[in-house]
């Protein structure tokens, strides 16, 4: 008799909140979201123009776009000098420094060139920099 009735609990702990969540689900796609003389009031869940929520974004992506940005409207220079504060400011950003620094180098080939990229290198995660002005 107790192990049935701990079946019995189990099926249910697993089963109920599936359950609900689909009852939800279901109760909602068709709400009346718009007044009547609308074209459409019914909500669906694959509507082609429902807006997304942007997904966050990691710390290291922020910064290497915020430092690819820097780059283009003031030089490699400042990008690397920024990159070094925030990677000694956030200790947990220095393992991404180099994709970072390559990433910098990359850009700053294709907008200087080769020959001046190279004059904007500081010691910064090694010779990332060097490494990305050097990729083709």
């Amino acid at each position: 008799m107790n192990q049935a009735a701990r079946r019995i609990g189990r099926t249910l702990a697993l089963v109920l909140p599936v359950v609900l969540v689909l009852s939800g689900t279901l109760a909602v796609t068709r709400v009346p979201w718009a007044a009547p003389t609308a074209e459409s009031q019914v909500l669906t869940a694959s509507s082609d123009n429902a807006s997304t929520v942007a997904k966050a974004r990691a710390p290291h992506e922020v910064l290497r776009d915020k430092l690819l940005l820097e780059l283009q409207e003031k030089n490699p220079g400042a990008a690397l000098t920024h990159l070094q504060e925030a990677t000694n400011g956030r200790p947990s950003l220095a393992q991404h420094c180099m994709a970072i620094a390559r990433a910098l180098g990359e850009a700053a080939r294709k907008k200087y060139g080769e020959r001046k990229a190279q004059s904007f290198a500081r010691p910064v995660c090694d010779t990332a920099f060097a490494a990305g002005v050097q990729s083709h």
